[in-house]
Parts: C-alpha cells; structure tokens; sequence
C-alpha cells in the first residue's frame, strides 16, 4: 500500500506520533480541558491492547497551528480484502470534539471508507471528561461494529447495479448535494466506476461504487474526507436492494 488515505491538505501537515509528542499544549481554561494529541492516541493503543486489539500502521494530519489533529490507525483484523480502521479527530480550540469512527482500508487501492458517522466516541473537551473511560466505551461499541461491518462488505459485493443505476447515485451525491462535497469529484468517481484502475472493481457493485466514491475522496482535505467518507456509508445503504 504505497498511498496514504489522510491526505495533509491546504492548512494541515501529515506528520508521525514524534511530531505529536513534541507540540505544545494550550492553555485550559474553566470550561475547557485541551487535551494533548498524542496523550489520546497513547490512550487508545493501550485501550485496544487490553482487548488484544493490535495497531499495525498509523498516521496523521495537523493543522498548521497543532491545534487539529486527524489521524488514521489500522488494525490487524482483516476480512475478505479490507483491514478495518479507527479513525480520529481532535481540537484544542473548540472547534470540534474529541470523535472515534470504524471503517475499512482497501488494500489495493489504499483507500478508506467508514461505515457511519463518528458516535463510537464524541466528547467535549469539559473539566469532568475523563479520556480512559470514553475510549474505553468507544472501543467497545467498535468492536460491536466489526460484524455489521463485514455483513455490510458481503452485502455491497453481491448488489449488482445497472449503468442507471449506478449514474443515479453519482447524480444524487453531486447534483442534488446528498453528500455535501463538492461536484468537482463527480467526474472523478464516474471514472473511478465505469472505468476502474483495478481487476477488483470491474464487476457493477455498490461495493464498486462505494471504491469509487472513497477513491476520489483522497483529494479532500482531511477534515472534507472525514467528512463525506463518514457520509457515504449511510447514504449508499438507502440504494442498498435485498436479495
């Protein structure tokens, strides 16, 4: 896997967990507990260790101010061609919580979906939030989440879409705005479909499409990725046909 999914856009750097440890902590205040990047994701390796969940890869974004931080740690529990991944976020300036996702990397492109939105874990950075307990009961409804996930995988491989079909939901995600990223990446997710890089996704699935979607995510920002990707799932799953 030669391409990194968190992809350090305008405003933000990709940095390693050396870089975390050295930048510095604001100041707190009464209401507002910053919380240091590397002290949570020191926090969640030994969360998952304690379950015998084990880390094999990570990465991060920051902003240019260290105030943001994104970061991307895969899991040595694979499935049917894909590792699942924790995603997550942080901000020592109020801008957005503490938030944990599962999702999936692609092996052979590299790329990253998840399944949901961030509700695994979202917190305030308030003067009673104790991290340990958080990541404790975040990690816990993870990995609640890896069989629905996996049913999810199956389920998308077997769902068979016509061109129409498959036009539809671009048209839905760009025109009509379902995904709220930008139309730009609609000529690059049609592409990425109908005419994909590898053998893997040459067959007409929702699983294809969902490869094209993510694939073309890479060119966001991190926080735009986070975003869409944490978008997609659930709005693919509305075009999801039982069989």
């Amino acid at each position: 896997m030669t391409d990194s999914v968190l992809i350090a856009g305008r405003g933000t750097q990709q940095v390693d967990r050396e870089f975390l440890r050295n930048l510095p902590l604001p100041v707190g205040t009464t209401t507002h507990q910053p919380i240091a990047h590397i002290q949570i994701v020191n926090a969640l390796i030994e969360t998952l260790g304690f379950r015998h969940i084990n880390v094999v890869s990570d990465e991060y974004a920051v902003s240019v101010d260290g105030a943001k931080m994104f970061g991307l740690l895969e899991l040595d529990h694979e499935f049917s061609g894909v590792r699942f991944a924790i995603g997550i976020r942080n901000a020592n300036d109020k801008t957005m919580r503490l938030a944990l996702t599962v999702g999936y990397r692609v092996f052979v492109c590299s790329n990253m979906a998840f399944k949901g939105d961030f509700s695994p874990v979202l917190s305030k950075h308030s003067k009673n939030f104790n991290l340990v307990d958080s990541l404790s009961v975040g990690v816990d409804r993870i990995q609640r989440s890896f069989e629905p996930l996996k049913q999810s995988i199956c389920d998308w491989k077997a769902n068979i879409l016509s061109p129409n079909d498959a036009r539809l939901i671009i048209y839905e995600a760009f025109v009509e705005g379902k995904l709220a990223v930008s139309p730009k990446l609609m000529k690059a997710v049609h592409g990425h479909y109908f005419e994909p890089q590898y053998q893997e996704f040459e067959e007409r699935t929702l699983w294809s499409l969902s490869n094209a979607f993510t694939s073309s995510f890479k060119d966001l920002k991190p926080m735009q990725q986070y975003t869409a990707t944490a978008k997609l799932g659930p709005f693919l799953n509305r075009h999801f046909k039982p069989f």
